[in-house]
C-alpha cells in the first residue's frame, strides 16, 4: 500500500466540494459538503447505537437498504436531531441533490452534524446547492473543501488516501472524517465518509465495514459520550476494473487491510484533535484471555477521566490505569498485569505483576511530556490483543463544552 493525496477524490470517478451556505454564522466556515460518484456504487453504512438518532440516519438507512448509493450530502452547524420536521428536511436535502446534481434522491446518503434540538432551515441549503454542485472537483482541493464543510469544533481537516492492489489491478481508497467531541462510538463514529474505486459487492462491503469498526472507530473515546448522529459510510464504484470481490478470499482480505489502514489513520487523527486535547493517547493491550477482553480493557483505560487528566499533567499515576483495568468488566488476573509508558522520549516501566516498581519520576515526566503517549498493558492471560485511542482531558475541554451552544 502507498499513501497518496486526494482524500475522497483519490479513487477514480469521485468528485467533491464544500461551501458556506449560511447554516453557520461564521462566513469563513464551510458548512455544506457533497461527494458524488460518476456511476452507482455499492454502499455500506454503520450507525450510532444511541436510541436518540438524527433524522438523517433514518433517511439514509432507507436509501441504502438496497446496498447502493451514489452521493453523500452533509451539513455542519446543526445536527437535525430531535426536530419534528427532521426527516422532511433530510429528504429535502436529498431532493436538492437530485435537482442540481442529477443523482436520484434515493441514491443519496444524507448526514448532519452540530447542535442538537435546533430546527434546520432548508433555505440556506437550497441557496448553496448551485455553487456546491457547480464547484465539484475530482482532485485534492475537492476533498479538502468537503472535509472542511463537515467540521464542527475540529481544529484541522481529516483526510487520508492509499493505493493498493486487488487481483493485479491498482485500486484506491480515500476518506474524510470529522469529530473531536461527543466521541465514544458504538458500531460507528462521528461522521466518516470512505470512497473506493474497488469493485466489491454490497454484501461483502458491509461485512468488511461491520468487522472493521470493532477494531477501529469503536476503539476511540474522547469524552465517553456516544453521539446521536454517528455514521460511517463506504461507497465503492468499481471503476478500478478489478474482478468483483463477492466472497471470502485473498482479494477480500486485501480489501479489508486497505480499509483498516484508512480507518485507523483517521482514528489517530480524531483522537489527536479531541476537544481541548494536547496529547494523543494510544493504549495497547496484549496477553488478554480473548480479543474481546483486550478491547474491553483498552477502551476502559482510554475512557478514564482520571487517567486522561493525569496524562494532561504528565503524571505517571499508573494506579489509575490499574483502576480502569479492574472495573472494565473483563476477566483479568490483576496479579499478572504489567504497565509501561512510552513516547519519543523513551520508555518507563511502572508496574509489574499488579504492583508498583521503583522508577524515576523525572524520567517518567519526560516520557509523558510528549504529544503522543503509548500505554502498554500486558495481562499475561492469553493471546488476545487490542488498541484504543484517546486524548488527555484538559481545562479547554470544559471551556469548549461549557458554551458550545450559546
Amino acid at each position: 500500500m502507498k499513501k497518496m493525496e486526494g482524500g475522497v477524490c483519490a479513487p477514480a470517478g469521485f468528485r467533491a466540494n464544500g461551501v458556506h451556505c449560511g447554516i453557520r454564522k461564521n462566513k469563513t466556515k464551510r458548512d455544506l459538503s457533497l461527494i458524488v460518484s460518476d456511476v452507482p456504487c455499492a454502499a455500506a453504512c454503520v450507525y450510532t447505537q444511541n436510541l436518540v438518532k438524527g433524522a438523517p440516519i433514518l433517511v439514509t438507512k432507507e436509501h441504502v437498504a438496497n446496498g447502493t448509493a451514489r452521493a453523500v450530502v452533509c451539513n455542519s452547524g446543526n445536527a437535525n436531531t430531535c426536530n419534528a420536521d427532521g426527516v422532511e428536511i433530510a429528504e429535502k436535502m436529498c431532493a436538492l441533490v437530485e435537482k442540481y446534481a442529477g443523482v436520484p434522491a434515493g441514491d443519496v446518503v444524507v448526514a448532519s452534524t452540530g447542535v442538537i434540538g435546533q430546527p434546520l432551515p432548508i433555505e440556506p441549503i437550497e441557496e448553496g446547492m448551485p455553487a456546491l454542485v457547480g464547484g465539484l472537483l475530482a482532485d485534492a482541493d475537492g476533498s479538502l473543501y468537503a472535509a472542511q464543510g463537515i467540521m464542527t469544533t475540529d481544529t484541522v481537516d481529516k483526510q487520508i488516501a492509499y493505493s493498493f492492489a486487488l487481483g493485479g489491478k491498482e485500486c484506491h481508497i480515500g476518506a474524510i472524517g470529522k469529530g473531536v467531541g461527543m466521541i465514544n462510538p458504538n458500531m460507528a463514529t462521528m461522521l466518516i465518509f470512505v470512497t473506493t474505486d474497488a469493485a466489491i459487492s454490497p454484501a461483502m462491503l458491509q461485512k468488511a465495514l461491520s468487522a472493521d469498526v470493532k477494531d477501529s472507530f469503536n476503539m476511540i473515546s474522547v469524552d465517553g459520550d456516544t453521539s446521536t448522529n454517528d455514521m460511517v459510510c463506504v461507497l465503492a464504484n468499481g471503476l478500478a476494473g478489478n474482478e468483483l470481490v463477492d466472497g471470502p478470499g485473498k482479494d477480500y482480505n486485501d480489501f479489508r487491510k486497505a480499509l483498516h489502514k484508512v480507518t485507523t489513520a483517521l482514528c489517530r487523527r480524531i483522537a489527536r484533535d479531541g476537544e481541548g486535547a494536547t496529547k494523543l493517547l494510544e493504549c495497547r493491550v496484549t496477553g488478554a484471555k480473548s480479543k474481546a477482553a483486550a478491547r474491553t480493557v483498552a477502551k476502559s483505560v482510554i475512557k478514564s477521566s482520571l487517567f486522561k487528566a493525569a496524562m494532561f499533567g504528565s503524571d505517571a499515576n499508573w494506579g489509575r490505569v490499574l483502576c480502569a483495568v479492574g472495573y472494565a468488566g473483563a476477566p483479568v488476573d490483576i496479579t499478572k498485569v504489567s504497565v509501561d509508558f512510552r513516547s519519543r522520549a523513551g520508555e518507563v516501566a511502572v508496574c509489574r505483576d499488579g504492583s508498583g516498581i521503583p522508577f524515576s519520576e523525572e524520567e517518567a515526566k519526560k516520557v509523558l511530556s510528549e504529544d503522543e503517549i503509548e500505554v502498554l498493558i500486558r495481562l499475561g492471560d492469553g493471546s488476545g490483543r487490542a488498541t484504543a485511542w484517546g486524548c488527555d482531558l484538559t481545562y479547554d475541554y470544559v471551556k469548549i463544552n461549557g458554551d458550545y451552544r450559546t
